[in-house]
């Protein structure tokens, strides 16, 4: 690693925020920062790009939609239930939810939670698009979700690979239900937001925001940017684009895009602070008995996920230390939340756009902010933000 600032300073300090106003006015457009090495004195920050002041003036205590961070509340829920021998990891899908998912014989709890049961993903279906992109206003229930899920590409035996996929969590999400006769919304406030007193978190139920608190305005390319962004990943027709007022930049607000439909993959609304208090409290055993949160950090390889995926827990090999928590990811909204092995240190660095960040210029700035964030978190030098050469 390159030489840099101390790990712990002003200097230190005042670089993260630099690299943070960088990430906002190459493309992540508004960034919330929030390093806590366990000194009691985390750094807080929040950065924009300038025209984003006429719509919200961010503070880092905004809520959030921290999307597939959801999937560890998710997770955490399913290991209380196989802790008190309601739930087994064995159990197929087919004994908790017959007929409902696919092959449900052949896939198990275990498969759910790390991504490795054969399901393809719904999100890019053409029946699932338009309500991604809010250009269509539908509820989905998860057993609709569940039925037009694909088979993974290319096809899998339950098993056998990791591919992640959201379908996974919205079974995972009936099966919770069903075990215990509550709903998710109550499961979540009852198990994790109500004893860690997490006052600004909950899962969304429609499009509006809980008027208790001031909310992070989300964006995302237009159709025309949005096309030329993923040219290289995804064939999008001509005119697809989320919905949502036109804002400069080529970019549309998509804070009222309906995130419902992503429920235990995704639902949940929260700060930085609210998040590492959960993360903090799961990585140091308050909420998992000591062999579920072994199983959690059980891991199977998943190099696109930066080192391997447990239970909705993702493992992450840094330059400056391995790392435990997820990612996030909803139209104008995406998160990247980690601790420490202990949950003594946490770090979360999110960004107002999802699809924007997908920008070559604008991921290696997000990146950058994100590897320094993690070092100063480690208490590890950051590395150099000179230019090379």
């Amino acid at each position: 690693m390159a030489a840099g600032q101390s790990a712990a300073s002003p200097a230190a300090d005042a670089r993260l925020a630099r690299l943070a106003q960088r990430a906002a006015d190459t493309g992540s457009l508004g960034v919330i920062v929030r390093a806590d090495s366990g000194d009691g004195k985390p750094v807080e920050i929040a950065k924009q790009a300038a025209w984003t002041k006429d719509d919200h003036t961010l503070a880092a205590g905004d809520q959030f939609r921290v999307g597939s961070n959801t999937k560890t509340v998710t997770a955490t829920l399913v290991l209380q239930q196989v802790a008190e021998n309601k739930i087994s990891l064995d159990d197929t899908v087919e004994k908790w939810l017959p007929g409902v998912v696919k092959n449900g014989d052949d896939i198990t709890v275990r498969m759910l939670l790390n991504h490795t049961s054969g399901l393809g993903d719904f999100l890019l279906t053409p029946e699932f698009l338009p309500s991604l992109t809010g250009q269509e206003k539908r509820t989905w229930r998860p057993q609709e979700l569940l039925a037009i899920t694909p088979e993974q590409d290319p096809p899998a035996e339950p098993g056998e690979t990791y591919s992640y996929s959201n379908a996974n969590y919205e079974a995972l999400g009936l099966i919770l239900e069903k075990a215990t006769g509550s709903s998710l919304a109550e499961l979540i406030k009852e198990k994790i937001t109500g004893p860690l007193k997490m006052n600004d978190s909950y899962l969304a139920t429609d499009a509006d925001w809980n008027t208790g608190g001031q909310h992070v305005t989300g964006y995302e390319p237009n159709a025309e940017r949005l096309k030329e962004i993923l040219s290289d990943t995804v064939y999008l027709p001509d005119g697809v684009g989320f919905a949502g007022p036109e804002r400069p930049d080529d970019n549309v607000d998509t804070s009222a895009i309906d995130p419902s439909w992503s429920w235990a993959a995704g639902g949940m609304v929260s700060t930085a602070a609210d998040w590492q208090t959960f993360l903090t409290a799961l990585n140091s055993g308050e909420l998992l008995p000591e062999a579920q949160l072994k199983q959690m950090r059980t891991t199977v390889d998943a190099p696109e996920e930066g080192g391997g995926y447990g239970l909705g827990l993702m493992r992450v090999d840094t330059d400056c230390g391995t790392v435990w928590g997820h990612t996030g990811g909803l139209p104008g909204y995406s998160s990247e939340i980690y601790t420490d092995a202990t949950g003594t240190r946490s770090v979360a660095v999110f960004s107002n756009t999802n699809f924007g960040i997908k920008d070559k210029a604008a991921a290696t700035a997000n990146k950058a902010l994100v590897e320094a964030a993690t070092c100063q978190m480690l208490g590890k030098a950051q590395p150099s933000d000179r230019p090379a050469g």
